[in-house]
């Protein structure tokens, strides 16, 4: 690289997470990561060597958020300085101060997107690793990352290039308009006809003005991952369809509007690149023309497949807000957090919190298989728009609906009642 800095654009997803973080300042949904504890068959210092060398083998680790300084742009640069991680050895109470510190969001501004600490107190060995949302997601945290580190700890050489993250932010930036007009018609068709009294879960709370947070947690009842063994029905597309029809039904609309959340990685390559990946992809469903739920599921399969090929035009999406206030679904497979690297253990001991979401949708629904094949719900809500009573009526038609389901020649007529 010259001397001249070189500025690549924002992803449309990636302004979106930096948007909706200066719009709430003070939120930390963007913080990932964990603190481990360190077994006692640990080499630290073999693990921040490791650590050190695939900081600096991915230039996402150099990028730094910074206004263009022709068009006051924010863009980002990934020219930014590595500073090695090294052990620090502090008090209990030094200690304590400084998780409290990291429970802060991020200065975004030309600094480092992500915070790795090897700490040593006089009673535990602890890695903290937290990075910038909107530079990593979930499988570049958990798999990529810690999964590079843990191979070099045993000893084992990384011999393939490392991919950059810079070059796939610039070929998306130079497709052409015109490879991406069919998409952008696409997703603005589903999403026009979207009215908030029509395709949301009608308010029951009055007299709150601002978006309020609220959680809600529920264990799915007599329906198991046993049903996908035998059906082997696509578990993702199968609670996407469920989440729909419940969604129809509560808002009484008979229709459904809302997104679901991808993890973005199509291609071998993008699998193995080490950066946020994500992809909010719209879907909708008009139930008034009756059908079986096996039908319903296999179009509804249909339609995901034909996102896929359009999501280079999700862009249209994001930067016209088409999607705000619409539901959004993810379904989240069991990840063990804990970490083996040989005989030795990292183990989960703090999660940063999610004090205030980041997120300002009137509803995120979130599926979670656990590992006894049951399955949890996760409601994030708008409280100054519904009640927790609202959101556990949800849960439980979510629950029938599910239950419902299993026979896949009812019609969804039935179904909504």
């Amino acid at each position: 690289m010259d001397n001249a800095r070189k500025f690549y654009p924002l992803r449309p997803i990636q302004r979106w997470l930096v948007d909706t973080h200066f719009n709430k300042a003070k939120s930390t949904m963007m913080n990932i990561g964990a603190l481990y504890k360190l077994s006692s068959q640990f080499d630290m210092q073999r693990l921040v060597d490791a650590v050190n060398e695939v900081l600096n083998r991915h230039d996402i680790f150099r990028c730094r958020f910074v206004f263009h300084p022709e068009t006051s742009d924010m863009c980002q640069t990934f020219d930014g300085e590595i500073e090695p991680v090294q052990i620090e050895h502090m008090s209990d109470e030094e200690f304590s101060a400084r998780m409290e510190k990291l429970r802060k969001p991020y200065e975004l501004i030309d600094k480092p997107l992500w915070r790795i600490y090897a700490i040593e107190t006089p009673t535990e060995r602890y890695m903290y690793f937290d990075f910038y949302h909107a530079i990593m997601d979930g499988v570049s945290c958990a798999f990529l990352f810690v999964g590079e580190v843990g191979k070099i700890y045993i000893g084992r050489k990384i011999t393939r290039p490392a991919l950059n993250y810079a070059d796939f932010v610039e070929e998306e930036a130079k497709i052409p308009l015109s490879e991406l007009a069919e998409g952008h018609d696409y997703w603005k068709k589903m999403l026009d006809p979207f009215d908030a009294k029509k395709h949301l879960p009608p308010p029951d709370v009055k007299d709150v003005a601002a978006w309020t947070q609220g959680n809600f947690e529920y264990e799915f009842k007599d329906f198991t991952e046993e049903f996908f063994r035998e059906t082997r029905r696509n578990e993702n597309a199968f609670f996407l369809g469920a989440t729909m029809l419940t969604l129809a039904k509560v808002s009484g609309s008979k229709e459904s509007i809302m997104s679901w959340i991808h993890n973005g990685r199509n291609t071998m390559r993008e699998r193995r690149l080490i950066g946020l990946m994500l992809e909010q992809v719209p879907c909708a469903w008009d139930f008034h023309e009756d059908i079986s739920v096996r039908d319903f599921l296999d179009k509804l399969e249909g339609q995901i497949n034909t996102g896929f090929q359009y999501r280079k035009s999700l862009n249209v999406v994001y930067n016209e807000g088409l999607e705000d206030d619409c539901v959004s679904f993810i379904f989240q497979k069991s990840i063990h957090n804990d970490v083996t690297f040989g005989n030795a253990k990292l183990c989960v001991s703090f999660l940063p919190p999610n004090e205030i979401s980041a997120v300002e949708n009137a509803l995120d629904v979130e599926v979670e298989s656990n590992d006894d094949g049951t399955y949890g719900l996760f409601l994030d809500y708008d409280a100054g728009r519904y009640s927790e009573a609202a959101m556990k009526n949800f849960a439980e038609t979510m629950n029938k609906i599910l239950i419902a389901m299993r026979d896949e020649k009812i019609l969804v007529s039935k179904i909504l009642g």
